[in-house]
């Protein structure tokens, strides 16, 4: 199971957690030219979300939001501002880390932890 496959399955695992939580999803992989940002999602209180996730196999080498360093940060906060720009957006952001531990098995890829950081950085 290639690295692609198992961020894809961490990012949709992400989407349906925040979706649970009460979260409206408004885009994903939003691909501006300056930085791809995972999930936009707006919360319950109506803060425009912008959602960086990262899916590991084991928290071995360190935890997952630990690869969101500030050259990541400064490059999703730039394709927020692209996104705001764009869309004419008036309320409040913030951007959080979501984090997804789990293991490969015959049949894929499963879930064994979801960590989700608000307000991240």
């Amino acid at each position: 199971m290639n690295t692609v496959t198992i961020g894809n399955f961490g990012e949709n695992a992400a989407a349906e957690y925040l979706e649970k939580k009460g979260y409206s999803i408004v885009e994903r992989n939003y691909k501006p030219k300056i930085a791809e940002i995972d999930i936009i999602a707006y919360n319950k209180e109506g803060v425009l979300c912008f959602v960086e996730v990262k899916t590991r196999k084991t928290s071995v080498f360190g935890y997952a939001c630990e690869a969101v360093d500030f050259k990541k940060q400064r490059k999703i906060t730039q394709g927020a501002m692209s996104y705001i720009s764009s869309h004419n957006i008036d309320c409040e952001i913030r951007f959080d880390v979501v984090e997804v531990y789990g293991k490969v098995q015959s049949n894929g890829f499963s879930c064994e932890k979801i960590n989700h950081i608000e307000n991240a950085f």
